[in-house]
């Protein structure tokens, strides 16, 4: 999960350490009396919701004061493991699935189920399960991105006539795909011939229909759910690469480097931030992703752009629900506290700051409706991230290791998108590097 924003905000009464490496825990100040607790976050949007959050909590609590330290999304599970290690983590940090699990196991984070038993049906059940293990629960639900959905470019889809709510692709039946057809439509070159057209020159884009790239939570997940297939097991090894992962992957990359519907491999496999900024550009047609670039986009589009529900596949449209959690560093010797602002966390009161500025969607159930109060505030439709989009998902991804593992097979994955290696033999060999790094 990224929530990686772009806006910053002032931390009022609260240190707010913009994308600075994240002040060790046991030296963070003290005033008399006072009992300062550490967070570390990679989202500086959700860092100023926080920031008004805690200014409140600690209201209420006078005697604890809450240090967030941003560390930038790149950085962020390259140090983490380091200061876990050292000794120097926060009190309490952000965490995805990829990368609790090997904490769990090492005893490295408090039992929340444990210490807040009454509060845990209060959290969004999806969330709860994806970080329960071992029948313990290891962190607070903090945010969930809801199903991943395709936000367009009015002008653009209009002038094409395509209608965004209503596309289908299918990797075996041309008949029933009429999504590269419209791709096509939507993607043009610098004389304005789309890429439909005779004469279309693939090496002067200026327009591209969709955001085909190496995005897990966004693009590959999905597509490989909607074809039928899984990227894990139920023992967290993996299997992405059946037939409905190589048909999947094959269609994205043909419509990268095939059709040339979507930026080249050379330019979104370095940078997960491409496809997005072309979009906000007015470059691009169709930008599939999630609540965490609605606020993106709604600040910086310059240009008309609705929301459309998530690309309909062979199998339906099958969503990766993915969920962070604030989990409490069992390290700490601010074991009361910790409790406490995780207790905060977990409130509606407390979670409720997120949900209204519309920065993220709170994984506490009550918490939400300001989220959707405040989109629908600016006449935004967020149907589609909930059941209207489809109700059908694909695990996100789990294991202590899953980090460990796509670092092994990603550079395969780069050549799979790249068009130098063909999907077939590629997943096989990425999928046997995934499984050798979880030894």
């Amino acid at each position: 999960m990224k929530f990686r924003y772009l806006a910053a905000a002032a931390a009022a009464a609260i240190v707010l350490a913009g994308c600075s490496p994240a002040a060790p825990s046991g030296n963070a100040p003290s005033a008399a009396g006072v009992t300062t607790v550490t967070f570390r976050l990679w989202d500086t949007q959700v860092a100023a919701a926080y920031a008004k959050s805690f200014a409140e909590f600690s209201k209420q609590h006078p005697d604890i004061k809450v240090q967030l330290n941003t560390v930038a999304f790149s950085d962020y599970f390259t140090k983490l493991p380091l200061d876990v290690s050292s000794g120097t983590a926060d009190d309490i940090y952000w965490l995805s699935s990829q990368y609790f699990g090997g904490l769990a196991d090492s005893k490295k984070l408090i039992d929340v189920g444990k210490e807040l038993a009454p509060e845990v049906p209060a959290w969004v059940p999806a969330a709860v399960q994806q970080y329960t293990r071992g029948g313990a629960l290891w962190g607070v639900p903090a945010l969930t991105d809801g199903r991943i959905v395709v936000y367009y470019n009015k002008d653009m889809v209009t002038a094409a006539g395509v209608d965004p709510s209503k596309l289908t692709w299918n990797p075996t039946d041309p008949a029933a795909d009429t999504f590269l057809p419209a791709a096509q439509k939507l993607t043009k070159d610098a004389t304005g011939k789309t890429a439909d057209q005779p004469g279309f020159n693939p090496g002067a884009v200026t327009q591209y229909g969709f955001n085909a790239a190496r995005d897990l939570q966004a693009i590959y997940y999905n597509f490989v759910g909607s074809n039928g297939g899984t990227f894990q097991a139920p023992d967290n090894t993996f299997d992405f690469a059946s037939p409905q992962g190589v048909q999947a992957f094959s269609y994205l990359a043909d419509l990268i480097n095939k059709y040339h519907v979507a930026p080249s491999a050379a330019d979104t496999n370095t940078n997960g931030d491409f496809s997005r900024d072309q979009f906000l550009q007015g470059k691009m047609a169709l930008f599939q992703s999630g609540t965490y670039n609605l606020k993106n986009i709604s600040d910086a589009a310059k240009f008309g752009w609705g929301i459309a529900p998530l690309l309909n596949g062979p199998k339906g449209r099958v969503s990766v629900v993915n969920s962070v959690i604030a989990a409490g560093n069992a390290d700490s010797p601010r074991h009361d506290a910790i409790i406490q602002v995780l207790k905060w966390l977990g409130s509606e009161q407390g979670a409720s700051f997120v949900g209204a500025e519309g920065a993220a969607l709170p994984a506490v159930t009550a918490a939400q409706k300001g989220y959707f109060d405040f989109w629908s505030g600016k006449g935004v439709d967020t149907q589609y991230f909930g059941a209207a989009g489809g109700t059908d998902t694909i695990p996100a991804p789990a294991g202590p290791k899953f980090g460990a593992a796509s670092t092994a097979f990603e550079p395969t994955l780069n050549e799979i998108f790249a068009g130098r290696t063909p999907a077939a033999t590629g997943l096989q060999q990425a999928q046997d590097q995934g499984n050798a790094a979880l030894k």
